[in-house]
């Protein structure tokens, strides 16, 4: 039996639905760790479903640390709602930050790179989470790094 309490943390944490969440407890016979790899998993496979879809609007975000180091990120998604969303511009923040970190050379170096707050995560990998969430394709368009 699942208790609700673990429902409503695995939902804290993965942002996920809560009878997805439910489910994945079920499945895990209540361990949290395992639920939280089943959720994981899940929203990678949704990711990828998402990845056909043409993701036509986003923002153009920029980022400049300790007036030395400037990106400028193009980042696009499906609509303006999510353009506008919390989840995508914590995303493109991010991105910006490891881009002034991480010095990549384009686009897929960037996503194949470890996440500066996280190194078991890449970019690739926190996308795919961030799609999860929103439920729309995200993809890096360009970006430009400028240094003193």
């Amino acid at each position: 039996m699942v208790n609700a309490k673990d429902v409503q943390k695995l939902r804290e944490v993965t942002s996920a639905g809560v009878m997805d969440c439910k489910k994945a407890l079920e499945e895990a016979g209540g361990d949290f760790d395992k639920a939280l790899s089943l959720i994981k998993e899940k929203g990678l496979l949704i990711a990828e479903k998402k990845a056909e879809r043409d993701a036509n609007t986003g923002i153009i975000i920029s980022y400049v640390h300790n007036d030395r180091i400037g990106v400028l990120l193009e980042i696009h998604c499906e609509t303006d709602f999510v353009g506008r969303s919390d989840p995508f511009r914590d995303l493109a923040h991010a991105i910006t930050m490891q881009i002034a970190a991480m010095e990549p050379v384009d686009v897929p170096e960037l996503l194949t790179q470890p996440y500066i707050r996280n190194e078991k995560v890449t970019i690739g990998d926190l996308i795919k989470e961030t799609i999860a969430k929103v439920g729309e394709n995200i993809t890096v368009e360009r970006f430009m790094r400028y240094e003193l």
